[in-house]
């Protein structure tokens, strides 16, 4: 049984290949044709799955897709109903601009593509999947309960901004949805876009900045959400205006009266902004809080899955833990639309079809993966000298250079699905030393300050560094650093005294296991700081891009698979930078 998922024209494009319920394939679209949230249809990622596997479409049994489209038009419909003329826009979907009118494609236009993508070939029967089932089915059917409760948090679904599923063997049971306009998703969104970032893009940031600011804001904000008793919670549409105009005017005049004007591009970030992200994140985390203890109690449930863009924000993530009933959490590595897109091949697979589960996900490595023959040839054609090294002498000349303080960009195996690098496309740091996030921030990423680096941990040591006794392989959780630690570890603790960590587990990841562990042994602590092997670009996917992406920033080592290279001479760099952007328009 083979079901391709597919996402296309909006922000998370992409696909997954499902094969008897087991992930063969999960790639987003952006990582192969390297434009930053594009929103086209995924032909590379579909050129990519095919070609690996051998397969045509004829091998597919059915395609999904993450929205049921009949609900999400009565449901948009309904709201201009009660609000024409001034929500016309909903009805056209123009939620956000990253959207515009096609958030997503009916089943005849994804049909009409395929056949174009695969002229000749059987299109099978084309699915469209609820899009808060798809995240449900995205988080529950892998993870490691046979019974949880799952809670989905995002922007808005077909028909709610929030909903409670329970999962039990092969089976998820809605229980309760709140109404689609009481969303904390879109409220963090359109404060993300007031506070002058991306929206649908930089909502990490704003969470970052949080840590910075003072409570000046917070019951500003708590007047912005109300709590209803049983863990239920509405959004004050006295301070917005999403529901009449979509995100392209979101807010009443009310909004800026209390929280001031809003920041503009090219302006400073000063204390207001980290205030305002202050209070928002402050009070986001006491509305999931609410809502998971509501879970907790009415539900008796002990296990909880996340899923949905709110799901990212690892900070709260890490409170359900301290502050509920709830004893262990989990978070696939893509719960925001780039999972959901491989949830809606998993409804199709356990809840519509009845296959029992067989497969937990242990590790995100479900992207592509190149060969020692590519890699070779990347690195001969930029005009580097490499050495090719045996696994020992890898791990321990890696190992020592990051001990010695260098920058080493780490490229293995197949990338991983989701928004994180988790150790296969990762720039790799010495945690140890307190200049390291400013350094790799002045030569590498030339990102903002108020950004935190990760964690990565070997995960029988993570209860010695940080609060928290579950694992947490997908970088989903940010609990915080013991005291007696933090100064071991200073380029990794926020400044919130906490850690987005990534637990290493040596059967999902054996290379990255063992470097830490020869790490450890050189310092005697067990954990490398992690961050994208990017610079303000989608995360490198072929050999040739992270060889590019190594000459065009200042790092000083590249380990590619068995390649090992410290060579940054100057015709190479300038030829580097010379063919990025045409590089760039190849893959267009």
């Amino acid at each position: 049984m083979r079901i391709l998922g597919i996402v296309s024209h909006t922000h998370d494009t992409g696909i997954a290949l499902l094969h008897d319920g087991v992930p063969d394939m999960v790639i987003e679209e952006e990582r192969l044709n390297r434009q930053k949230k594009t929103m086209k249809f995924p032909r590379h990622a579909l050129d990519a799955a095919f070609r690996d596997r051998g397969l045509t479409l004829n091998d597919v049994d059915y395609v999904t897709m993450p929205w049921h489209i009949p609900t999400l038009i009565r449901t948009l419909g309904g709201l201009v109903l009660r609000r024409f003329p001034s929500s016309i826009n909903l009805l056209h979907l123009q939620a956000h601009p990253s959207q515009r009118n096609r958030i997503v494609m009916g089943t005849r236009l994804i049909a009409r593509r395929l056949r174009k993508h695969f002229p000749g070939q059987r299109v099978p029967p084309i699915i469209g999947i609820g899009h808060h089932n798809s995240h449900a089915a995205s988080a529950f059917f892998v993870c490691p309960f046979d019974e949880a409760a799952v809670l989905i948090m995002d922007g808005y679904g077909d028909d709610a901004a929030t909903s409670l599923y329970i999962g039990r063997g092969n089976r998820l049971e809605r229980r309760w949805r709140n109404h689609i306009l009481d969303s904390l998703g879109v409220v963090y969104t359109v404060v993300t876009e007031y506070l002058g970032f991306r929206g649908n893009h930089d909502e990490g940031k704003v969470m970052g900045l949080a840590a910075y600011g003072e409570p000046t804001y917070v019951d500003r904000f708590r007047d912005v959400f109300h709590l209803n008793s049983g863990g239920g919670y509405r959004v004050n549409m006295d301070y917005f205006l999403y529901d009449r105009y979509g995100q392209a005017r979101p807010f009443r005049q009310k909004f800026f009266e209390v929280f001031g004007p809003p920041r503009r591009d090219g302006e400073d970030v000063t204390q207001r902004h980290k205030d305002i992200a202050r209070g928002l994140q402050a009070v986001v985390e006491d509305v999931i809080l609410h809502v998971v203890r509501g879970v907790a109690k009415e539900h008796r449930a002990r296990n909880l899955c996340l899923a949905g863009g709110v799901a990212l924000n690892c900070v709260t993530n890490a409170r359900i833990l301290t502050d509920t009933d709830i004893e262990r959490i989990w978070i696939p590595p893509n719960p925001s639309d780039t999972g959901a897109v491989l949830g809606s091949a998993l409804w199709q697979h356990h809840q519509t079809l009845g296959r029992q589960r067989t497969f937990e996900l242990k590790h995100a490595f479900y992207g592509c993966g190149y060969s020692d023959d590519e890699a070779q040839r990347a690195l001969e054609s930029a005009g580097l000298s490499f050495e090719k090294l045996d696994g020992t002498d890898l791990l321990r000349r890696t190992a020592a250079a990051l001990a010695d303080g260098r920058i080493v960009a780490w490229y293995q195996g197949r990338f991983e699905m989701g928004p994180r690098a988790l150790g296969n496309r990762s720039i790799l740091a010495d945690p140890r030393r307190a200049d390291m996030k400013d350094t790799l921030n002045r030569r590498v990423k030339h990102r903002e300050s108020f950004r935190p680096f990760a964690p990565a941990v070997l995960v029988e040591r993570v209860g010695e560094f940080f609060e928290i006794n579950q694992p947490d392989p997908f970088m989903t959780i940010a609990p915080r650093v013991r005291p007696d630690k933090a100064h071991l570890i200073p380029a990794v603790v926020h400044a919130d005294g906490t850690g987005r960590i990534q637990t290493i587990d040596r059967e999902a990841n054996p290379r990255y296991y063992e470097l830490i562990s020869e790490f450890d042994r050189l310092t005697g602590v067990p954990i490398v700081l992690n961050t994208s092997f990017n610079r303000q670009e989608p995360i490198v996917a072929r050999p040739a891009e992270a060889v590019s992406c190594f000459l065009r920033t200042d790092m000083d080592v590249l380990v590619l698979g068995d390649f090992f290279t410290a060579d940054r001479n100057a015709d190479s760099i300038r030829r580097a930078h010379e063919s990025f952007s045409a590089a760039r328009e190849a893959y267009k």
